[in-house]
């Protein structure tokens, strides 16, 4: 793949973005507009503004990530995976440092708009989620490498990410965009999962303490269950408590889509297999949101 791409180009930073993650910041920014729309408080400018904002905060994420780990030997030749801009020498670690200032300051202009818009919590939300999305792999104490990287997911990707996007619209929540968020930050943290229980060997070997790492497969493979179920089966749980309307229930939809990811991670340790785990989740984060969004603002 890497003989393709020219070190520099436009291909290099694509790659360095990693594109298939991008759902876990457009999925809950999805839901948390259609919850918006339900609630008649609608304003596309603002949903284009949040959603900008989003991609920018996990792409600085994902570059971030691509600097730490090539540093710490975390994407060594043993990895199997994607490849990685700074570990594959398609992108020098002052280049990416280069772009995640770009791209946070493109997130810094958006919340400043929405400062205006909003009001002051926006500040607080966004500062929090820079703070958190450079500690995940950087700084003194990378929470990321302690075994707190799902918590990082949940929280910020799920909660905040939901929660925060109902939020910008009129100033308020519901219930229904903390229910969304904790589907959202399950869904997310799947993703997280799946990606460090591939690469359990080549992380403790670079002293990287995933919580995978820590806790070992057979337990992984719980956690992994566990949060894809829930993603799903959180949301008519929440049209029962009456927090979600019942178009919520469309969500339902996506469970079959669970089935493979979950069979294969049980059953397997091997590389390969282990990527389609990692898509799989992905595309089942993206069609919850999916369903989800069209369910809530078109059925509501």
């Amino acid at each position: 793949m890497t003989a393709t791409i020219e070190p520099g180009s436009a291909q290099a930073w694509w790659l360095a973005s990693r594109p298939q993650t991008l759902w876990a910041a457009i999925s809950p920014v999805a839901v948390g507009g259609a919850l918006a729309a339900d609630d008649g408080v609608w304003d596309t400018v603002t949903f284009l503004v949040v959603l900008v904002a989003a991609v920018a905060i996990q792409i600085g994420v994902n570059f971030a990530n691509d600097v730490a780990d090539a540093a710490t030997g975390a994407d060594s030749e043993a990895r199997i995976g994607p490849t990685r801009a700074v570990a594959a020498g398609l992108l020098t670690p002052k280049q990416v440092w280069q772009g995640i200032g770009v791209v946070f300051g493109l997130a810094i202009a958006c919340g400043i708009y929405l400062f205006v818009e909003a009001g002051p919590w926006i500040l607080v939300i966004g500062a929090a989620s820079l703070l958190a999305a450079l500690g995940y792999t950087n700084g003194p104490v990378p929470y990321g490498y302690r075994g707190l990287g799902e918590v990082f997911v949940f929280v910020f990707f799920g909660l905040v990410a939901t929660a925060g996007t109902r939020f910008v619209f009129d100033g308020s929540t519901t219930a229904g965009a903390w229910v969304g968020g904790v589907s959202m930050g399950l869904l997310a943290t799947a993703i997280l999962v799946a990606n460090n229980y591939r690469d359990i060997e080549t992380d403790a070997a670079a002293g990287k303490r995933t919580l995978a790492v820590r806790i070992g497969r057979p337990a992984t493979r719980a956690v992994f269950a566990g949060c894809v179920v829930g993603g799903v089966v959180v949301c008519p749980l929440g049209i029962i408590s009456g927090a979600m309307p019942d178009g919520a229930a469309l969500a339902l939809v996506a469970l079959p889509l669970a089935v493979a990811p979950v069979r294969t991670l049980w059953s397997t340790t091997a590389g390969p297999p282990l990527i389609e785990v990692l898509k799989g989740s992905a595309r089942l984060q993206a069609v919850v949101a999916a369903l989800l969004a069209v369910g809530i603002a078109g059925l509501g």
